[in-house]
């Protein structure tokens, strides 16, 4: 458990691999929109 372990996030950073401990970050995070926010767009 540790810096060689392939199944930690601490692993994962040391040997440079992404996986479910480590996802890759999104360059854009898309927001949904939601019901309120759409009444409020119809309404201006």
């Amino acid at each position: 458990m540790g810096k060689g372990d392939k199944k930690t996030k601490r692993g994962k950073i040391a040997i440079g691999t992404y996986g479910k401990l480590r996802p890759k970050r999104k360059k854009f995070r898309v927001k949904p929109t939601t019901l309120a926010d759409q009444e409020k767009k119809e309404l201006q």
